[in-house]
Parts: structure tokens; sequence; C-alpha cells
């Protein structure tokens, strides 16, 4: 009898020991339907995706090692691992993401990224997920619209669908997403305008929306968004002038709001700011360009190029810090151009297509 004991207390902590080694069942369940809605034929990464022990092993698979609950998806089609540098090539794979993956409620990253061929729609159960802090879907063809209530993921710090069929407008619930750092929704069909409350989003450093059908002005509050330092809003419908407050952000870096319909004034804050990379060409802007360059004025690049600017180059521009490119081709200026350090490298490129300018790299006045 003590023996049969013995025994039963031994098989209890065995069996206590495997549920706490091994992911549970239901994980394990919902790895493999989601498993099930994807096909990719060329690199055999599911091929690891055996056992009962899904944080043992399965390629892009990594389980909390206190709870053995599955915290990160991260399957990338374009990578260093071994595996692709074996079999020479990027990934392709094809299918839908099953709903099943809302199932792995401790999930903190999904990145199903560069993959080409995965279609489908966002799974709108995604907003269910209170631990998700990264979602990045780059480079497949996913389509359908973000999930409305996606400012339900308080924690998520990437959201990043780039370079898929995505449409409808930006959710307004999306600047509730206090804990984002980085949005980048590129190369999309997302149509609509930006949510004036996007204001919000005080932890944005990085705003890419370019190559979508977003239209109608910029709002004001986008302003208030102190860390932003990078806002690509280029190759949309956007109209209206550039609000005056982007060049009086503290750390906007780089704005980049070209192949819109922009029109108005440029803004003087622009150029006396701490943007360092300017790009407002193929707008509609008009108007003289400010004489407030200054020593602050310090441009990788600037690109006012096809606008409808008018007047001369201003003489302050040669008290610019450093100007590294300068577009100002397919405008309507007139004048000697001033004669600066940093000009003298530029091509005649840059000053070509105007009315009368005249002068170094141009012919003389």
């Amino acid at each position: 009898m003590g023996t049969l004991i013995w025994l039963i207390g031994v098989a209890i902590v065995l069996t206590a020991g495997v549920t706490v080694n091994a992911c549970p069942p239901s994980d394990r369940a919902a790895l493999l339907a989601f498993k099930a809605g994807l096909h990719e034929p060329y690199l055999g990464i599911f091929k690891s995706w055996t056992g009962n022990d899904c944080c043992s092993k399965w390629y892009g698979v990594t389980c909390d090692p206190a709870t053995k609950r599955v915290a990160d998806i991260n399957l990338r089609g374009e990578s260093e691992d071994p595996l692709f540098q074996k079999a020479r090539r990027t990934g392709y794979m094809t299918g839908t993401i099953s709903p099943a993956i809302c199932k792995l409620d401790r999930l903190s990253s999904v990145i199903i990224a560069d993959w080409k061929g995965i279609s489908g729609t966002i799974p709108s159960c995604i907003s269910s997920l209170s631990f998700l802090r990264i979602l990045d879907l780059i480079g497949n063809k996913i389509s359908g619209e973000i999930p409305f209530d996606i400012g339900k993921l308080r924690h998520l710090t990437v959201l990043n669908v780039a370079d898929n069929k995505i449409t409808g407008r930006i959710p307004r619930s999306l600047a509730d997403l206090s804990s984002l750092k980085h949005l980048d929704l590129r190369n999309n069909l997302i149509s609509g305008t930006i949510p004036r409350n996007i204001g919000k989003l005080r932890m944005l450093s990085r705003a890419l929306l370019s190559g979508n059908r977003i239209y109608g002005p910029v709002p004001e509050t986008i302003s208030y968004i102190y860390r932003l330092s990078d806002l690509d809003l280029s190759l949309n419908r956007f109209s209206g002038p550039i609000p005056e407050s982007l060049g009086k952000m503290s750390v906007l870096g780089t704005l980049n709001l070209d192949g819109n319909m922009f029109s108005g004034k440029l803004p003087a804050s622009l150029l006396t700011s701490r943007i360092s990379i300017l790009n407002l060409s193929r707008n509609a802007i008009e108007g003289s360009i400010p004489d407030v360059f200054g020593p602050r004025s310090y441009f990788m690049m600037m690109d006012l190029s096809h606008n409808k600017l008018k007047g001369s180059i201003p003489k302050s521009i040669s008290s610019a810090s450093f100007i590294g490119h300068i577009d100002l081709s397919h405008n309507h200026l007139c004048g000697q151009i001033p004669a600066a350090s940093w000009f003298d490298h530029l091509e005649a490129s840059s000053f070509t297509y105007n009315d009368c300018l005249c002068g170094k790299p141009l012919k003389a006045c």
C-alpha cells in the first residue's frame, strides 16, 4: 500500500513537472490553427512546429520563461537566419492570418513581415490582446480596414502595416494608443482624413503615412505630439496651408510633405526650425521664400521644387549654417543666386526651370 502511494506521488510530481515545463495545450492548439491558415512552400519554417511543447524550438515562437505562455511570434520573410541563407532566397508565404491567433492572450509581439503573399484581413479580435506591444505586418497583401477599436491596445508601441492593401479610414480610436512610438501606414489604400484627436499620441516619435489616399488639411493638433521627430505625409491628397506650428516642434527633424496639393505660403518657421530634411516638392505653394535663414538653419536636404514660388532667392540663405542639397527647380523664381560656400557643389539642375534665375551654377547675370 505504501509503495502504491509513493508511485502515485511520483506520478503527480512528474505530471506537474510536464505542466510547468511545456506550453499549455490551448496555446499549442492556437498556434497549429494559425499555421493551418498559411502556406510556406520553400523554406519549411513550420517543420519545427511538432511535439507537445511549443516553447521548445518552434521556429519564431518565444514563451514567457515563468508562465510558459506564448509571448512572441516573430516570422520575418527577409532574414539573415541560416534557414534563409541555406535556401539562398527570401521568404514567400500565402494564406491568411487566422483569428485563432487571438486565443494566445499573452502575446507581447506579433511580427508576420515581408512574406509578400499573405492576404485576408487583420483579425478584428487582435484588439483583445491586451498585452500586445508590437504589431508588425509590413510587406504582405493584407486588405480590409484597421480594426476600429485598435485603441484598446494601450501597451502597443509599434503599429506597422506598411506595404499592404489596407483600405478605409484611420480609426479615431488610434489616438487612444497612449504608448505608441512608431506608426507606419505607408503604401496602402487608406483614405479619409487624419483624425483631429491625433495630438493625443504624446509618445509618438515616427508617423509615416506616405503613399495613401488621405485628404484634407493637416490638423494643427499634430503639433501637440512633442516627441515627434519624423513626419512623412508624402504622396497623398492633402490640401490647404501647411501649419506654421510644424516649424515650432522641438524635435521634428524630418518633414516630408511632397506630392500633395498643399497651397498658401511657405511658413517661415520651417526655415528656422530643427528640421534638417525638408521636402515640400510637387505641391502648389506660392508667394516668396521667406528671408529668415540664419545660423539655426541647418539642412541636409531641402526640396522646394515643382511649386509656384516667386521672387528671388533670399540673401539670408548665405547665413544658413549648412545646406547639403537644395532643389528650387520648376518654380517662378528670378534674380541672382546668392553666393554661398555650400552652393559650390550644386548642379544647375537644382535651379533650372525658373523664370529668370542667373549666377553660378547657372549662366552669369
